[in-house]
């Protein structure tokens, strides 16, 4: 089974606070009234639970509990005070709100694809899906400017984790550029996930003077040929090339950017070394990953599974493709299981309509093993 929230297999934090300094700065900005009363009745009350829980020095139990993760506390780390019980709030629905099945008014968590193509093909993504790359399938196609806007805009002031990423390369986008100036100063936390492949000065400058707060870039390996191996079409040297020059312009053009940057690499194989990702990587970012491999590829010819748990994902992320679909998940990467259009619909009412209903109803039920592709999922 592959646990959503857990996904890390290793990471290495280049800094790290310790997490009493975080806690002294969360009790600070807890009294402080003028912060406070900006959050909604609905939200101090959650903002309360997760204060509790993080003062709460008992003994591990049953008991579901919110907690801070290093990555977490890294994101703490780059906050002003005064945004702190606003991230406290959205991280807890993210973290426990799947874990209790709660639903409100928006998902925790949003994912933007500005693209579904990719000049990549890596062995375990289902960008190797000929059936789906196919341009006369429909599935291949950019984000119009426009309706990106109208997302960003729905999503301000209601939803805080943002990801500008999906199913393909979004430095591919024709738009991008303009897409990450259109996000300044309205998220807390927004990531873009790149292969670096066509990360060039441009959209450096896109990246660190918009509205990116963490930046994954996407590599499995550091060494030749095993990169080129697991990142067909891909070239290590050039991706290193992009990579350092992005570490150039911020230091010298943006020294003051809090910005999140991290190698994440799939762990795919016994032949990947978490030692040699640290070595090569470790100088250019501060934080190197591998997250654990998730077998989604060809994930509609698999054989159904005995996996029964409910899917996390269906209380915590919703997926806005680039034509406008609404997907309950990445897995599902041929919108088998759409929930309907943000060109009909607005978030809200698509988070909570009825399909999207019924479909965690299903899970909830023990019964995901009658839908495909969650019977062959291993998500939970």
């Amino acid at each position: 089974m592959y646990t959503k929230h857990d996904s890390f297999f290793a990471l290495k934090l280049k800094k790290q606070k310790k997490i009493n300094h975080i806690i002294d700065r969360i009790n600070k900005t807890s009294k402080d009234t003028s912060i406070i009363e900006k959050l909604s009745l609905e939200h101090k009350i959650l903002l309360k639970k997760a204060i509790q829980d993080l003062l709460d020095n008992s003994e591990p139990s049953s008991k579901i509990k919110f907690n801070l993760k290093s990555n977490v506390i890294a994101e703490i780390t780059t906050l002003a005070d005064s945004d702190l019980p606003r991230y406290l709030v959205h991280r807890y629905r993210y973290e426990i709100f799947p874990q209790t099945k709660t639903i409100d008014n928006f998902p925790p968590y949003l994912q933007i694809e500005p693209t579904s193509i990719c000049n990549y093909r890596c062995v375990f993504c289902f960008e190797t899906d000929e059936t789906f790359t196919n341009k006369k399938n429909g599935h291949m196609g950019q984000m119009k400017l426009d309706l990106f806007k109208k997302v960003i805009d729905q999503a301000e002031g209601n939803i805080e984790f943002i990801s500008v990423a999906s199913r393909g390369e979004p430095l591919a986008c024709s738009d991008i550029v303009k897409m990450l100036e259109y996000t300044i100063g309205k998220f807390l936390n927004l990531k873009l996930n790149t292969n670096a492949s066509l990360l060039d000065e441009k959209k450096c400058h896109a990246i660190l003077s918009g509205g990116v707060k963490t930046i994954v870039f996407s590599a499995d390996a550091a060494t030749e040929p095993l990169y080129s191996q697991l990142r067909v079409n891909g070239s290590l040297s050039k991706v290193l090339k992009n990579i350092e020059n992005f570490k150039k312009i911020k230091e010298t053009k943006y020294p003051n950017n809090p910005i999140i940057s991290r190698i994440s690499g799939v762990k795919f194989n016994n032949e990947q070394n978490f030692n040699s990702m640290e070595k090569v990587w470790g100088d250019l970012v501060d934080q190197v990953a591998f997250v654990n491999y998730n077998p989604w590829e060809n994930s509609y010819n698999k054989a159904p599974n005995n996996i029964i748990d409910p899917c996390s994902d269906l209380w915590r992320r919703m997926f806005v493709w680039w034509d406008g679909k609404i997907n309950p998940c990445d897995v599902d990467y041929k919108s088998h299981l759409s929930v309907g259009n943000f060109y009909k619909n607005n978030i809200q009412e698509l988070w909570n309509s009825e399909k999207y209903g019924l479909l965690r109803e299903t899970h909830l039920n023990k019964k995901r093993q009658k839908i495909s592709p969650c019977s062959s999922c291993v998500v939970i």
